[in-house]
């Protein structure tokens, strides 16, 4: 019987989130009770996002990423709606939209464009899909379908959310110090769902205008040569600042504007 890679990769989380639990970290399994869409109010967010080859070196490939949240109804349901787009010097390179449900924000959507790969989309109510506008079957054998067609069959039977969305996703969870979230994403479109294990280490303050200090929480996401800290304020839960850290001396940051144009 070939193994069910969810299952293999939940009981190495389960026994990882125990070892949390004896250093004194509490561990929480995210599902659709520990979600509060609350904080997400309707408008534009947008984020710098840029390279560092040093921690103290230039900043290099700017971009700016512009996501709208909205509330409407979504073949009679009640949804969130969230519109991305992700420009890179002169051009638009990647543009998506995502439909959650209002309550407890799983997938019912999933449309995107990418300049180099075109088109993916993802109905989570009908569970059908299409990678440039050829729907995906079971009949598929390359590698490139037949991958993300198996995962997606697998994440229309549980509980996900989508990985991105990660930064409307964070403002939802209950936050408190020591705390390690087991998080249930799905990335439509490429691997299947897995757990990922972020922990709320600490706290933080950013300085914004007029001098204002922001305290926020620290959360920390960690794999092989990566490490993530989100800066998520306590007052708004939005996320402010993600620095990233890549293998060795490359770091990226997304740094949320306060207003643009």
């Amino acid at each position: 019987m070939k193994p069910n890679n969810y299952l293999l990769s939940f009981l190495f989380l389960f026994f990882y989130a125990s070892t949390l639990a004896n250093q004194g970290t509490d561990t929480v399994w995210v599902d659709a009770t520990k979600i509060n869409t609350k904080f997400l109010k309707e408008g534009n967010n947008r984020y710098l996002v840029y390279f560092k080859l040093s921690k103290e070196g230039a900043r290099a490939r700017p971009q700016f990423w512009t996501r709208n949240v909205s509330f409407e109804n979504y073949n009679g349901k009640e949804a969130i709606v969230v519109k991305q787009e992700w420009e890179d010097r002169d051009s638009v390179v990647h543009t998506v939209k995502s439909v959650c449900d209002k309550k407890t924000f799983a997938p019912l959507y999933h449309q995107s464009w990418w300049k180099q790969r075109g088109t993916g989309e993802y109905d989570f109510i009908n569970k059908t899909a299409k990678i440039n506008d050829l729907p995906l079957t079971d009949a598929d054998t390359a590698k490139n379908r037949k991958g993300p067609w198996q995962a997606f069959q697998q994440a229309v039977t549980q509980y996900t959310l989508n990985w991105h969305l990660d930064l409307e996703v964070f403002p939802l969870l209950p936050y408190k110090i020591n705390t390690t979230f087991m998080i249930p994403f799905y990335d439509p479109g490429y691997i299947a769902p897995k757990f990922e294990a972020y922990t709320v280490t600490g706290s933080g303050q950013l300085e914004g205008y007029d001098n204002q200090k922001v305290d926020c929480w620290l959360l920390t996401h960690e794999s092989r040569g990566l490490k993530e800290v989100f800066w998520i304020s306590k007052k708004t839960q939005e996320v402010l600042k993600l620095e990233n850290e890549i293998g060795k001396d490359r770091w990226r940051y997304k740094v949320k504007l306060g207003f643009s144009v």
